[in-house]
């Protein structure tokens, strides 16, 4: 028998995190079972909408680990436990994309939908009658938005801007040159959350040093760039939760409507994904030099796959604690996927199995 070969030191891994409202409830799941996992160090995160609502959740429940280290089971369970409050949150609220009907409800004198299964359509119809004649500053004059005093109660982001937290990078569309606008660091405060998070047909744009913001979505789903240029990592783990492939092809207008959206908020991030794949087959030519400014990256994924695909996209917008947990379940259940695949051994902590 020979002695086991001590482990090599787990490499650390960026992590970029896809919007797509309710549906970012599969990235918490992703989020949680990572963080189960003894010995993963995390280099940065970016994240779009609901993914910057993540990033600054785990971010801040990471708060104190040193940079360079895997952080404590203490901080491990902290993330855990800020990214579930937020969550259970987001179902009492009506979720973070369906924060339209809380809204409704309260334009409408706080009118309940009556207990019956035609309530909630009863109400999103309503919503969808009133949404052409409409804008969001008429039918929200005081820019009423449930997810500010959730997250003013849950993440602190003063201590998100010091020097020794997790480094977060939250992508907003600037709503005249229609760019992406990344803020981090002194920049990452509640209304560059909110501006991640706006939808720009219920919410007023949020404002920013004189300058419109809407959800980053548009413009970086999200920003990979940050992570490279700032971060230490050579890995980044994007969590993807708009579907990148269809079975069929859309054929009623709902489902084409649905596709159209998708291929929009994926477009940043498929575009961002083939320029790192064009350095990198660059550097393996000899025509680019690693270490002068470039760096070969190693992208890994996780997606929902057909369990996301089969969900309609107006679920995104769906008020319902059940379908919350359902999507944490498979979120949960994709990360221990590719936890057990060859790809995630580099980030692992766990001795080297003893050769015979």
């Amino acid at each position: 028998m020979t002695t086991p070969l001590p482990s090599p030191r787990p490499k650390p891994l960026s992590l970029a995190l896809q919007g797509g409202g309710t549906h970012g409830a599969f990235t918490w799941g992703v989020l949680d079972r990572l963080l189960q996992e003894d010995g993963l160090v995390l280099d940065s995160v970016s994240g779009a909408s609901a993914g910057a609502v993540n990033a600054v959740a785990l971010a801040h429940g990471l708060h104190g680990t040193p940079t360079g280290q895997a952080p404590s089971a203490e901080h491990r369970q902290a993330a855990r436990q800020t990214l579930r409050r937020i969550w259970e949150g987001v179902a009492q609220l009506g979720s973070l994309g369906g924060l339209t009907q809380g809204l409704a409800q309260w334009m409408l004198g706080c009118w309940t939908p009556p207990p019956h299964p035609l309530g909630a359509p009863m109400l999103q119809s309503m919503q969808s009658a009133l949404a052409p004649w409409w804008s969001p500053a008429q039918m929200n004059p005081l820019d009423f938005n449930p997810l500010r005093r959730l997250l003013e109660q849950e993440i602190d982001f003063e201590r998100l801007q010091g020097a020794d937290a997790l480094r977060v990078h939250v992508s907003a569309t600037q709503v005249n040159t229609g760019r992406a606008e990344v803020f981090s660091g002194p920049r990452l405060n509640l209304a560059a959350v909110l501006a991640s998070t706006c939808l720009p047909t219920v919410f007023q744009a949020v404002e920013i040093d004189g300058q419109p913001y809407w959800d980053g979505g548009y413009a970086a789903n999200p920003a990979l760039r940050p992570l490279i240029r700032e971060g230490s990592a050579c890995d980044i783990l994007v969590v993807q939760i708009n579907p990148s492939q269809r079975r069929a092809a859309p054929q009623n207008q709902t489902d084409i409507v649905d596709r159209i959206g998708e291929l929009g908020f994926n477009a940043s991030l498929l575009a961002q994904w083939q320029g790192i794949e064009f350095v990198n087959r660059l550097i393996d030519r000899g025509q680019l030099r690693e270490g002068h400014g470039y760096k070969r990256l190693h992208l890994h994924r996780i997606e929902g796959g057909e369990a996301l695909e089969a969900l309609p996209a107006a679920s995104k917008m769906a008020a319902d604690g059940a379908l919350i947990g359902h999507l944490f379940t498979l979120g949960e259940q994709a990360a221990t996927r590719w936890l057990a695949s060859p790809a995630a051994a580099r980030f692992s902590a766990r001795p080297a199995d003893t050769a015979p």
